[in-house]
């Protein structure tokens, strides 16, 4: 019989989901638990143990979602192919994601999670394959493109948390996209050319 929030059986795994992401976002992880996710789905206190184990099986359901989504963000800003300086602009897509949903990008890569939950970490893989892929079609033939998707990631990741955690202007989305281009053309930029050097004539001798 359907509850009188249009719960419906059938749909539990989603509504539970979806209760989630509603009180993460209201009071972080903290607040989180399978008993107030019923509360909120407005199902038995019992119901969700039928799709999550505990709250880290939870977590890591929220986590493939957000995975996925972030995934979709940077492939709808993706131009093809990619340039090296393109890599900056979809930094800045995967920067706005975080600072737009802090609470689903602290539950995807900070908050406890189930490591042999096979749905987020397939999500996980596709979300680095992803990066990697980017990387090596913007410098096709050039290093190690795992270890340059690394540090790319790295870096972009990194920006992410330290606009979250306050510790980089995030004033206005101007500041922020400035900030997050500066640093990955940085990381980015060729070295500058060695300065040329002329040797000395030997004494006694004309140039």
């Amino acid at each position: 019989m359907p509850q009188s929030n249009g719960y419906h059986h059938g749909d539990l795994r989603a509504a539970c989901l979806r209760a989630a992401r509603e009180l993460l976002e209201e009071d972080g992880g903290a607040g989180l638990s399978l008993r107030a996710v019923a509360r909120r789905a407005g199902v038995s206190a019992t119901a969700p143990y039928r799709h999550f184990a505990d709250r880290d099986a939870l977590v890591s359901g929220v986590a493939a979602q957000g995975y996925r989504e972030l995934a979709g963000k940077l492939a709808g800003a993706r131009p093809s192919p990619p340039a090296p300086d393109d890599l900056a602009a979809l930094a800045v897509v995967y920067v706005r994601f975080a600072l737009e949903h802090p609470a689903l990008f602290r539950a995807m890569f900070a908050e406890p999670c189930d490591p042999a939950d096979e749905e987020r970490a397939a999500a996980a893989a596709v979300l680095s394959e992803y990066v990697q892929d980017v990387v090596r079609t913007a410098f096709p033939g050039t290093g190690d493109p795992a270890a340059r998707a690394t540090a790319v990631w790295a870096l972009v990741h990194g920006l992410a948390f330290l606009h979250l955690d306050g510790k980089l202007d995030s004033s206005t989305p101007q500041a922020v996209d400035d900030q997050v281009r500066a640093a990955v053309r940085a990381l980015l930029a060729p070295p500058p050319a060695a300065p040329r050097t002329t040797t000395a004539p030997a004494p006694g001798t004309t140039a």
